[in-house]
Protein backbone atom coordinates (compact mmCIF):
# COMPACT_ATOMS: atom_id res chain seq x y z
CA UNK A 1 0.00 0.00 0.00
CA UNK A 2 0.80 3.43 -0.37
CA UNK A 3 2.19 5.31 2.49
CA UNK A 4 2.12 8.95 3.53
CA UNK A 5 3.55 11.36 6.40
CA UNK A 6 1.74 12.28 9.48
CA UNK A 7 2.63 16.05 10.21
CA UNK A 8 5.86 16.96 10.46
CA UNK A 9 7.46 13.55 11.71
CA UNK A 10 9.01 10.91 10.39
CA UNK A 11 5.98 8.45 11.10
CA UNK A 12 4.80 6.61 7.86
CA UNK A 13 1.00 5.41 7.90
CA UNK A 14 -0.72 2.66 5.25
CA UNK A 15 -2.85 5.13 3.29
CA UNK A 16 -6.04 2.32 4.70
CA UNK A 17 -5.86 1.02 7.96
CA UNK A 18 -7.50 -0.82 10.24
CA UNK A 19 -9.52 0.18 13.29
CA UNK A 20 -10.06 -1.97 16.08
CA UNK A 21 -13.15 -1.14 18.16
CA UNK A 22 -14.70 -4.01 16.86
CA UNK A 23 -12.74 -6.23 17.93
CA UNK A 24 -13.47 -4.50 21.55
CA UNK A 25 -17.21 -6.73 20.88
CA UNK A 26 -18.78 -2.98 19.36
CA UNK A 27 -22.40 -3.79 19.35
CA UNK A 28 -21.82 -8.07 19.39
CA UNK A 29 -19.29 -10.24 20.88
CA UNK A 30 -16.01 -11.40 18.94
CA UNK A 31 -14.14 -14.74 20.07
CA UNK A 32 -10.36 -14.10 20.39
CA UNK A 33 -10.45 -16.71 17.11
CA UNK A 34 -12.54 -14.60 15.08
CA UNK A 35 -10.23 -11.42 16.39
CA UNK A 36 -7.21 -12.68 15.41
CA UNK A 37 -8.28 -14.37 12.24
CA UNK A 38 -9.28 -10.16 11.10
CA UNK A 39 -6.25 -9.13 12.17
CA UNK A 40 -3.73 -11.42 10.15
CA UNK A 41 -6.04 -10.89 6.84
CA UNK A 42 -5.98 -6.97 7.26
CA UNK A 43 -2.15 -7.72 7.42
CA UNK A 44 -2.26 -10.01 4.14
CA UNK A 45 -3.47 -7.65 2.67
CA UNK A 46 -1.19 -4.82 2.71
CA UNK A 47 -2.45 -2.61 6.38
CA UNK A 48 0.20 -1.95 8.42
CA UNK A 49 -1.06 0.75 10.30
CA UNK A 50 -3.76 -0.12 13.31
CA UNK A 51 -5.73 1.92 15.61
CA UNK A 52 -7.53 1.06 18.89
CA UNK A 53 -8.04 3.06 22.37
CA UNK A 54 -8.63 1.77 26.19
CA UNK A 55 -12.55 2.25 25.30
CA UNK A 56 -13.01 -0.42 22.88
CA UNK A 57 -14.01 -2.83 25.56
CA UNK A 58 -12.66 -1.05 28.50
CA UNK A 59 -9.06 -2.95 27.22
CA UNK A 60 -10.23 -5.81 25.07
CA UNK A 61 -9.27 -4.50 21.98
CA UNK A 62 -5.61 -3.38 23.03
CA UNK A 63 -5.18 -6.38 24.07
CA UNK A 64 -6.06 -8.43 21.27
CA UNK A 65 -4.39 -6.41 19.18
CA UNK A 66 -1.13 -6.60 21.03
CA UNK A 67 -1.48 -10.47 21.02
CA UNK A 68 -1.25 -10.19 17.05
CA UNK A 69 1.19 -7.71 17.08
CA UNK A 70 3.51 -10.21 18.99
CA UNK A 71 4.21 -11.83 15.89
CA UNK A 72 5.07 -9.63 13.66
CA UNK A 73 8.59 -7.12 14.24
CA UNK A 74 8.00 -3.53 15.91
CA UNK A 75 9.25 -2.00 12.50
CA UNK A 76 7.01 -3.33 10.47
CA UNK A 77 4.32 -1.43 11.66
CA UNK A 78 2.43 1.24 12.90
CA UNK A 79 0.18 1.41 15.90
CA UNK A 80 -1.65 4.29 17.31
CA UNK A 81 -3.80 4.14 20.69
CA UNK A 82 -5.72 6.88 22.71
CA UNK A 83 -5.30 8.77 25.92
CA UNK A 84 -8.12 10.38 28.49
CA UNK A 85 -9.83 7.31 29.52
CA UNK A 86 -8.26 5.60 32.63
CA UNK A 87 -9.02 2.33 33.60
CA UNK A 88 -8.65 0.58 37.11
CA UNK A 89 -10.30 -2.85 37.93
CA UNK A 90 -14.12 -3.03 38.36
CA UNK A 91 -16.67 -4.72 38.29
CA UNK A 92 -17.47 -7.75 35.18
CA UNK A 93 -20.53 -5.75 32.85
CA UNK A 94 -22.43 -7.99 30.64
CA UNK A 95 -21.84 -4.46 28.22
CA UNK A 96 -20.80 -0.97 28.64
CA UNK A 97 -20.87 1.84 26.29
CA UNK A 98 -22.26 -0.63 23.47
CA UNK A 99 -18.89 -3.14 24.11
CA UNK A 100 -20.05 -6.72 25.35
CA UNK A 101 -18.19 -8.15 27.74
CA UNK A 102 -15.71 -6.10 28.27
CA UNK A 103 -12.92 -6.44 30.10
CA UNK A 104 -13.46 -6.14 34.21
CA UNK A 105 -12.55 -2.53 34.55
CA UNK A 106 -13.93 0.55 35.53
CA UNK A 107 -13.18 4.08 33.46
CA UNK A 108 -12.95 7.33 34.41
CA UNK A 109 -11.96 10.64 32.02
CA UNK A 110 -8.15 11.89 33.00
CA UNK A 111 -7.21 14.38 30.79
CA UNK A 112 -4.06 16.23 32.84
CA UNK A 113 -0.84 14.83 32.72
CA UNK A 114 -0.39 12.33 35.14
CA UNK A 115 -3.57 11.15 34.31
CA UNK A 116 -2.28 11.18 30.36
CA UNK A 117 1.01 9.03 31.10
CA UNK A 118 -0.79 6.56 33.33
CA UNK A 119 -2.93 5.55 30.13
CA UNK A 120 -0.25 5.66 27.93
CA UNK A 121 1.70 3.16 29.99
CA UNK A 122 -1.29 0.85 30.75
CA UNK A 123 -1.68 0.62 26.94
CA UNK A 124 1.93 0.16 26.59
CA UNK A 125 1.48 -2.94 29.21
CA UNK A 126 -1.97 -3.98 27.30
CA UNK A 127 -0.39 -3.53 23.70
CA UNK A 128 2.98 -5.56 24.41
CA UNK A 129 5.15 -2.33 23.33
CA UNK A 130 7.42 0.14 24.78
CA UNK A 131 6.45 3.14 22.44
CA UNK A 132 3.85 3.97 20.17
CA UNK A 133 3.75 5.71 16.84
CA UNK A 134 0.97 8.04 17.65
CA UNK A 135 -1.13 8.93 20.45
CA UNK A 136 -4.70 10.59 20.35
CA UNK A 137 -6.36 12.71 22.80
CA UNK A 138 -9.68 11.23 23.00
CA UNK A 139 -13.21 12.52 23.02
CA UNK A 140 -11.96 15.77 24.48
CA UNK A 141 -14.84 18.25 23.64
CA UNK A 142 -18.18 19.25 23.83
CA UNK A 143 -19.51 16.22 22.23
CA UNK A 144 -18.72 14.01 24.52
CA UNK A 145 -18.41 15.92 27.62
CA UNK A 146 -21.35 18.58 27.47
CA UNK A 147 -21.00 21.45 30.04
CA UNK A 148 -17.88 19.72 31.45
CA UNK A 149 -16.12 19.61 29.07
CA UNK A 150 -14.34 23.38 30.23
CA UNK A 151 -12.40 21.19 33.11
CA UNK A 152 -11.14 18.65 30.60
CA UNK A 153 -9.74 20.97 28.08
CA UNK A 154 -8.29 22.90 31.55
CA UNK A 155 -6.73 19.93 32.43
CA UNK A 156 -5.45 19.01 29.03
CA UNK A 157 -3.99 22.82 28.15
CA UNK A 158 -2.77 22.78 31.59
CA UNK A 159 -0.53 19.60 31.46
CA UNK A 160 -1.63 16.80 29.30
CA UNK A 161 -0.28 18.73 26.14
CA UNK A 162 3.31 19.04 28.19
CA UNK A 163 3.33 15.53 29.15
CA UNK A 164 2.58 14.35 25.44
CA UNK A 165 5.16 16.69 24.29
CA UNK A 166 7.73 15.07 27.02
CA UNK A 167 7.08 11.43 25.65
CA UNK A 168 7.83 12.49 22.71
CA UNK A 169 10.74 14.32 22.85
CA UNK A 170 11.87 11.06 25.02
CA UNK A 171 11.10 8.68 21.87
CA UNK A 172 8.23 7.12 23.53
CA UNK A 173 5.62 8.83 21.20
CA UNK A 174 6.08 9.46 17.14
CA UNK A 175 3.47 11.61 17.23
CA UNK A 176 0.55 13.14 18.58
CA UNK A 177 -3.14 14.87 18.15
CA UNK A 178 -6.70 14.34 18.63
CA UNK A 179 -9.68 11.59 17.88
CA UNK A 180 -12.86 13.04 18.17
CA UNK A 181 -16.34 13.57 16.38
CA UNK A 182 -16.46 17.05 16.00
CA UNK A 183 -14.50 19.87 14.42
CA UNK A 184 -15.03 23.10 16.82
CA UNK A 185 -12.84 21.63 19.61
CA UNK A 186 -9.72 20.87 16.84
CA UNK A 187 -9.86 24.55 15.88
CA UNK A 188 -10.38 25.36 19.56
CA UNK A 189 -6.77 23.27 20.28
CA UNK A 190 -4.55 24.29 17.57
CA UNK A 191 -5.63 27.90 18.59
CA UNK A 192 -3.99 26.85 21.87
CA UNK A 193 -1.15 24.45 20.51
CA UNK A 194 0.91 22.66 18.04
CA UNK A 195 -0.39 19.05 16.79
CA UNK A 196 0.38 16.77 14.54
CA UNK A 197 -2.55 15.11 13.40
CA UNK A 198 -6.21 14.18 13.70
CA UNK A 199 -8.20 11.18 13.88
CA UNK A 200 -11.56 13.07 12.71
CA UNK A 201 -14.41 10.79 12.77
CA UNK A 202 -17.52 11.21 10.45
CA UNK A 203 -16.51 15.38 9.88
CA UNK A 204 -14.86 14.32 6.14
CA UNK A 205 -16.99 12.01 4.38
CA UNK A 206 -19.28 12.37 1.21
CA UNK A 207 -21.77 12.93 3.04
CA UNK A 208 -20.67 15.20 5.65
CA UNK A 209 -18.20 17.87 4.12
CA UNK A 210 -18.37 20.21 7.74
CA UNK A 211 -14.56 19.83 7.88
CA UNK A 212 -13.92 21.59 4.53
CA UNK A 213 -15.18 25.13 6.16
CA UNK A 214 -12.31 26.17 8.55
CA UNK A 215 -10.62 22.86 9.67
CA UNK A 216 -9.36 21.57 6.56
CA UNK A 217 -7.51 24.97 5.42
CA UNK A 218 -6.25 25.10 8.55
CA UNK A 219 -4.51 21.92 8.93
CA UNK A 220 -3.28 22.52 5.57
CA UNK A 221 -1.72 25.92 6.71
CA UNK A 222 -0.53 24.00 10.27
CA UNK A 223 0.76 20.65 8.69
CA UNK A 224 -1.42 18.69 10.55
CA UNK A 225 -2.48 15.48 8.97
CA UNK A 226 -5.92 14.03 8.94
CA UNK A 227 -6.50 10.64 9.60
CA UNK A 228 -10.57 9.56 8.38
CA UNK A 229 -12.61 7.88 10.57
CA UNK A 230 -16.30 7.36 10.02
CA UNK A 231 -16.53 7.59 6.11
CA UNK A 232 -19.35 5.81 6.25
CA UNK A 233 -21.38 7.76 8.76
CA UNK A 234 -22.10 4.96 11.04
CA UNK A 235 -23.14 2.70 7.90
CA UNK A 236 -25.77 5.03 6.14
CA UNK A 237 -23.15 5.53 3.03
CA UNK A 238 -22.32 1.62 3.01
CA UNK A 239 -25.59 0.30 3.48
CA UNK A 240 -27.71 3.08 1.48
CA UNK A 241 -31.17 4.65 2.59
CA UNK A 242 -32.20 1.65 3.76
CA UNK A 243 -34.80 0.92 6.46
CA UNK A 244 -33.34 1.19 10.20
CA UNK A 245 -30.38 2.84 8.30
CA UNK A 246 -27.50 4.42 10.68
CA UNK A 247 -26.26 8.23 10.62
CA UNK A 248 -23.96 9.49 13.13
CA UNK A 249 -24.39 6.45 16.07
CA UNK A 250 -28.05 7.17 15.80
CA UNK A 251 -31.40 6.24 12.91
CA UNK A 252 -31.01 8.36 9.97
CA UNK A 253 -33.62 11.13 9.86
CA UNK A 254 -35.66 11.95 6.65
CA UNK A 255 -33.64 14.73 5.46
CA UNK A 256 -30.49 12.63 5.89
CA UNK A 257 -31.90 9.68 4.07
CA UNK A 258 -32.80 11.74 1.16
CA UNK A 259 -29.66 13.39 0.75
CA UNK A 260 -27.98 9.82 0.78
CA UNK A 261 -30.63 8.63 -1.58
CA UNK A 262 -29.28 11.69 -3.82
CA UNK A 263 -25.92 10.61 -3.55
CA UNK A 264 -26.89 6.68 -4.71
CA UNK A 265 -28.68 8.01 -7.54
CA UNK A 266 -25.60 10.08 -8.87
CA UNK A 267 -23.20 6.94 -7.93
CA UNK A 268 -24.97 4.37 -10.02
CA UNK A 269 -25.56 6.33 -12.63
CA UNK A 270 -21.75 6.80 -12.93
CA UNK A 271 -21.42 3.33 -12.84
CA UNK A 272 -20.40 3.14 -9.31
CA UNK A 273 -21.36 2.16 -5.84
CA UNK A 274 -22.39 4.24 -3.07
CA UNK A 275 -19.96 2.56 -0.64
CA UNK A 276 -16.96 2.99 -3.14
CA UNK A 277 -17.97 6.51 -4.09
CA UNK A 278 -17.30 7.15 -0.04
CA UNK A 279 -13.94 5.09 -0.11
CA UNK A 280 -13.05 7.07 -2.95
CA UNK A 281 -13.85 10.73 -1.41
CA UNK A 282 -12.05 9.37 1.40
CA UNK A 283 -8.78 7.64 0.14
CA UNK A 284 -8.42 10.85 -2.34
CA UNK A 285 -8.85 13.26 0.14
CA UNK A 286 -5.40 15.59 -0.51
CA UNK A 287 -5.38 16.44 3.58
CA UNK A 288 -5.99 12.77 4.58
CA UNK A 289 -3.03 10.73 5.29
CA UNK A 290 -4.84 7.19 6.28
CA UNK A 291 -8.62 6.43 6.01
CA UNK A 292 -9.58 3.92 8.89
CA UNK A 293 -11.96 0.73 7.54
CA UNK A 294 -13.00 -1.19 11.05
CA UNK A 295 -14.78 -4.11 11.23
CA UNK A 296 -15.67 -7.11 12.89
CA UNK A 297 -16.29 -9.61 10.46
CA UNK A 298 -13.93 -10.99 7.03
CA UNK A 299 -16.23 -10.48 4.79
CA UNK A 300 -16.79 -6.90 5.53
CA UNK A 301 -13.11 -6.32 5.87
CA UNK A 302 -12.48 -7.71 2.12
CA UNK A 303 -15.61 -6.46 0.54
CA UNK A 304 -14.53 -2.66 1.93
CA UNK A 305 -10.76 -3.58 0.36
CA UNK A 306 -11.77 -5.04 -2.82
CA UNK A 307 -14.23 -1.38 -2.97
CA UNK A 308 -10.96 0.41 -2.73
CA UNK A 309 -8.70 -1.32 -5.14
CA UNK A 310 -12.07 -1.55 -7.61
CA UNK A 311 -11.75 0.13 -11.18
CA UNK A 312 -12.59 3.93 -10.81
CA UNK A 313 -14.23 5.40 -13.96
CA UNK A 314 -12.99 8.94 -14.50
CA UNK A 315 -16.40 10.10 -15.40
CA UNK A 316 -17.60 8.78 -11.70
CA UNK A 317 -14.85 12.14 -10.82
CA UNK A 318 -18.52 14.32 -10.52
CA UNK A 319 -19.76 12.22 -7.52
CA UNK A 320 -17.32 13.37 -5.33
CA UNK A 321 -17.72 17.16 -5.92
Amino acid sequence: MKTNRIGRTTVEVTDISFGCAGLGNLFRKVDDETAQAILARAWERGIRYFDTAPHYGRGLSEQRLGRFLRTRERADYVLSTKVGRLLSPGPALAEADGFFEPLPNAVRYDYSGDGIEAAFEQSCERLGTARIDIVYVHDIGVYTHGDDNDRHMADLIGSGIDRLQTLKAAGRIGAFGLGVNENRVCLDIMAETEIDVILLAGRLTLLDRSAEAELVPLCREKQVSLVLGGIFNSGILATGPVPGSHYDYGPAPDDILARVEALQDRAEAAGVSLAEAALRFALTHPQAASVLIGTAKLSSLDRNLDAAEAHWPKSADAVLR
